[in-house]
């Protein structure tokens, strides 16, 4: 079972269910919890998402093709948006042990990446917040003060304000890695700007068919027709346990309209790779789908 966003043409942002590729606009069903998704994360604090989902008359809902709705964002046409809107978006840091080693060989000041990786608390940080993000078919900004940009494939974990794991989606922490690299004070600068967040296409539902301990991650980018990377991890590699990380997150906070965390990077591209402007990158998550943005240099 997957949830998405869309724009409507005539009637906005509305929620979706996405059922055999095909997306109900569950919002005109007129229930007060399905306007919008913080009002559905709201919703099921109380009562478990599948059986909110489940009890939406489907038969009598204007329905789009999944397929009609991936598409470059423009206003005069549906298509798919970041599944966020008023929630926050975190991410963790150094969850993976390539991650270390990357963050180890950018970094002047090398030894704290080593140590957050094997200390009790993790690394949290504030990414976007939700009106920030940007969905799939949208680009992803490049700045023109760095020289060395890349992407950042992750799991995204969606959590209501009960601070429970109710779905998951795909992320991009996109990232300038000589910024950070210069002074680990400067993380903000390198990861926390205009359209370097992406998120979507959907959000799978989270149920015990769905196992987010053992996920692959793969991420392909392409430049002028050519592969130029591509490279594969699993969420089994994760060095911390997914509730740990909602948990930490969840310490002397709260989270009125749910929040998503980003969960790490297992996937650092080699020391001389940065992005181009017009890279065509996409990450793909079993069970999930892909999320697929462009590059734009920022000037």
């Amino acid at each position: 079972m997957q949830l998405c966003r869309f724009h409507s043409p005539i009637h906005g942002a509305r929620l979706g269910l996405l059922v055999d590729e095909t997306v109900h606009d569950v919002t005109a069903s007129g229930q007060p919890h399905m306007a919008t998704l913080a009002a559905l994360l709201q919703a099921s604090t109380s009562t478990p998402l599948p059986t909110l989902l489940q009890d939406i008359p489907l038969d009598q809902l204007p329905t789009y093709r999944y397929a009609d709705l991936e598409r470059e964002p423009a206003g005069d046409v549906a298509h798919l948006l970041p599944p966020v809107d008023r929630q926050e978006v975190w991410a963790a840091g150094v969850t993976y042990a390539w991650s270390r080693e990357a963050r180890v060989r950018e970094a002047v000041t090398k030894d704290i990446y080593v140590r957050v990786y094997e200390a009790e608390r993790p690394e949290l940080f504030f990414k976007s917040i939700g009106s920030k993000a940007v969905g799939p078919h949208n680009w992803i900004g490049l700045r023109g003060d760095s020289k060395w940009n890349v992407p950042e494939p992750e799991l995204v974990l969606v959590l209501n304000p009960g601070m429970q794991i109710v779905g998951y989606t795909i992320g991009n922490d996109v990232s300038s890695r000589d910024i950070e690299g210069e002074n680990p004070l400067y993380l903000p600068q390198a990861k926390v700007y205009r359209h370097a967040c992406a998120v979507g296409p959907v959000i799978t539902i989270a149920d015990t068919a769905f196992n987010a301990h053992n996920l692959p991650i793969k991420l392909g980018i392409v430049r002028d027709g050519a592969t130029v990377f591509e490279a594969e991890t699993s969420t089994a590699q994760l060095n911390r346990p997914l509730p740990e990380l909602a948990g930490f997150l969840g310490r002397y906070d709260d989270f009125a309209d749910g929040v998503l965390l980003f969960t790490g990077t297992g996937i650092v591209p080699p020391d001389d790779f940065t992005l181009h402007h017009g890279d065509q990158v996409t990450i793909t998550i079993a069970g999930i789908g892909a999320l697929r943005n462009t590059a734009r240099l920022m000037e």
